[in-house]
Formats: C-alpha cells, structure tokens, sequence
C-alpha cells in the first residue's frame, strides 16, 4: 500500500483564494488525487482542489524553520 501525507480530506468551512499553478502542478494534483483515492478505497478521486489547502497546512506544520519562528513571533504578542 502506498503510504501518502494525506489521508482524509475534512469539510471546513473553506476561505476563498485565488491562485495560479503551473500546468504540471495541476497534472500532479490530479495523480495525486487518483492514488489518494485508490490508496483510500474510494471509486472517485476527490476535486484536486481540495488537496490543496491540506498539503500547505501538512506542509507548515512540518516546516521546522516556520514553526520555530513562528512560536518566536508568538511570544512578543
């Protein structure tokens, strides 16, 4: 079985953002989407859209640099 950073998408309630990915960016999402649902059981791929926020968000919180300075960047709140 293939081991992925993702596992199931939550339902947020989501803010709107607008951006612009490169073409092979998008290709990725969309393979990703494909493995993600195979790897999940699901017959359908979720929107690669909506892999997107969770990908930052695993992203930042294993970034050791972001979280290190943002803990610093708390403590002068």
């Amino acid at each position: 079985m293939t081991k992925l950073k993702l596992s199931a998408i939550p339902d947020d309630k989501p803010v709107k953002l607008t951006v612009e990915l490169p073409a092979a960016v998008h290709r990725d999402l969309v393979a990703y989407a494909a493995i993600l649902a195979r790897t999940n059981g699901d017959a359908v791929p979720p929107d690669p859209v909506k892999l997107v926020a969770p990908m930052l968000q695993r992203f930042m919180a294993t970034d050791k640099g972001f979280g290190k300075a943002k803990r610093g960047s708390n403590r002068s709140v």
